[in-house]
């Protein structure tokens, strides 16, 4: 596995269980998107025009969740943070509402199960809310968990399971005969392997010694996060996930039940930058506090920013590729930890079928090179 967030150790603990002796490569296992991700397991409230056929991916993923979690701890000896705890989506003015009118109306074309509610539901639900919440969504179906301890978890688990690690840059795959065969890394040494998983993030297409029929097309999208500490005088102050439309833009609210608040995030085409910057979080405050205002009172305590493997049609790339022994789990942009599980037993599959299950075959790996796509110069 090369790459050792989520979506590599999940895998890599996956193919373990399914008897492969396996490994990982990366210098920091457990670091990437994860530790700044929010962790909301967003099918319904993350559905976008043009998205629909990721809808079902997500659908399966969310009803894993609850399983996965506990099987995960088990495995573990340690909890995920993992709350059915449900969302809410609220707007803030006229347009803010039409526009979450209108993602209404798409989920219910799409089947899905989302109650409408007036400004003062909203309130009732959430009494921290602004006076002003013109209205919003509920969708319990819509839960959340804790990446980093996700990833602690998805670490342990490996380790017991018998995953080797290495913490190393992989330099480039290496291929024998017209078939991968492991990787060298950067201080030059081989891995050998009879089966390599690209699971880098937004980093996958950066990998070295990767034929032309096997594209990659994966790029970061930076997202800026905030960390609050929610204090005694205040607490609970949010019971599930707020999430709001505000003049247009989007904003988010996290509550765990350690008392930590997450509030994102920005979406920023700016490469590989991931500096904290001063209108990053001013936009985030000010959104956040238009939405709850009492949100000004509570500690910050962290600021970070991530990038999200994000793919030109915003779905992951899974499975077997072009060349022989190489399978690509990346992509994966804002839906990394919803689509945890069914990536791991997706790929589980594939690397001991060779062949996707039905339901993962729209978002096979190789679908870009077949379509004719090229990597932009």
């Amino acid at each position: 596995m090369v790459g050792g967030g989520v979506i590599g150790l999940v895998t890599a603990w996956r193919a373990a269980g399914r008897g492969l002796r396996t490994a990982v490569v990366d210098p920091a296992p457990g670091g990437g998107a994860a530790r700044v991700a929010a962790g909301m397991l967003a099918a319904v409230t993350e559905l976008h025009h043009g998205e629909e056929p990721l809808l079902g991916l997500g659908l399966a993923s969310a009803a894993r969740w609850a399983d996965f979690a506990a099987e995960l701890a088990e495995a573990a000896g340690a909890g995920v943070g993992y709350r059915a705890c449900g969302t809410l989506a609220a707007a803030l003015d006229a347009d803010d509402r039409a526009e979450l009118r209108e993602l209404h109306a798409l989920q219910r074309r799409c089947g899905l199960e989302t109650e409408w509610l007036t400004g003062r539901e909203c309130r009732q639900l959430e009494p921290m809310l602004a006076p002003g919440v013109r209205g919003g969504l509920r969708v319990d179906g819509d839960h959340q968990a804790d990446p980093r301890l996700l990833t602690a978890a998805l670490l342990t688990a490996c380790e017991r399971a018998g995953v080797a690690f290495h913490r190393a840059w992989a330099r480039e795959v290496t291929v024998a005969r017209g078939r991968a065969t492991g990787v060298a890394l950067d201080d030059g040494t081989g891995l050998a392997a009879g089966l390599t998983v690209l699971a880098g993030g937004c980093h996958s297409g950066r990998l070295g010694g990767l034929p032309p029929e096997v594209a990659v097309p994966v790029r970061p999208v930076k997202g800026q996060v905030l960390r609050l500490r929610i204090t005694r005088p205040y607490a609970p102050f949010l019971s599930r996930t707020v999430r709001a439309v505000v003049r247009g833009g989007h904003v988010y609210l996290v509550p765990r039940e350690s008392g930590e608040l997450v509030v994102g995030a920005t979406s920023e085409e700016r490469g590989l930058d991931t500096t904290v910057t001063a209108g990053g979080v001013y936009q985030l405050l000010r959104d956040a506090h238009e939405l709850v205002p009492g949100i000004t009172e509570l500690p910050l305590v962290e600021t970070r920013a991530g990038l999200r493997p994000a793919t030109p049609d915003n779905a992951p790339l899974l499975g077997p590729t072009a060349l022989p022994g190489l399978h690509l789990a990346t992509g994966h942009h804002r839906n990394g930890v919803l689509l945890a599980p069914v990536t791991g037993d997706v790929l589980a599959v594939s690397l001991t079928t060779g062949e996707l299950p039905d339901h993962a075959r729209p978002f096979a790996a190789d679908r870009f090179a077949r379509s004719g796509w090229e990597v932009p110069a």
